[in-house]
């Protein structure tokens, strides 16, 4: 029974440590799909003249989960509440940001870019994008310099802390 036991804590604080790993192995890939998302906004609001609304259906059928959720969060709540595109964005970083990987310093850059959505002409708007993507590229940057760093180190420290609970269990 003892081994039954200290097989389930080795397994079990193994997976908590690969669970930490994806969560620091998914943030570059959803700042990625971020960045692809908002520019292509940045295409259909400035170049193609799409609503915002439309827009963010679009995109939420061509992203991928979860980034796509907030757009489509985004277009609905433009649409059902006919809220201001500010409110609506905030609303949706709400409802959507606990399913993403994504840390305070990207919810406040997702937060200031929502307050200037459709709050500026078309060249300005354009400088909030470009502005935008500038700090996302940063945290993408650090976001893969973490997951460099501390990726492998989280998979062991699992395995590694379930034989150490184990040992002193024994």
């Amino acid at each position: 029974m003892k081994w039954l036991g200290a097989i389930l804590i080795l397994i079990t604080c193994t997976w908590i440590g690969f669970e930490a790993a994806k969560r620091l192995s998914d943030r570059p890939k959803q700042l990625r799909q971020l960045k692809v998302g908002i520019q292509a906004l940045e295409a259909e609001m400035l170049y193609g003249l799409t609503p915002l609304a439309e827009a963010s259906v679009r995109l939420s059928k061509q992203l991928a989960y979860p980034i796509n959720l907030l757009f489509e969060h985004f277009a609905k709540n433009l649409d059902s509440k006919g809220e201001s595109a500010h409110l609506a964005w905030e609303q949706s970083l709400d409802e959507t940001w606990g399913v993403t990987s994504l840390l305070k310093g990207e919810r406040e850059i997702l937060r200031q870019f929502g307050q200037t959505l459709g709050q500026h002409d078309r060249e300005q708007q354009q400088k909030q994008i470009k502005l935008t993507m500038v700090h996302l590229d940063r945290e993408e940057a650090e976001a893969k310099d973490n997951q460099l760093r501390y990726e492998k180190m989280l998979k062991s420290l699992g395995f590694l802390g379930g034989l150490l609970i184990v040992i002193l269990m024994l």
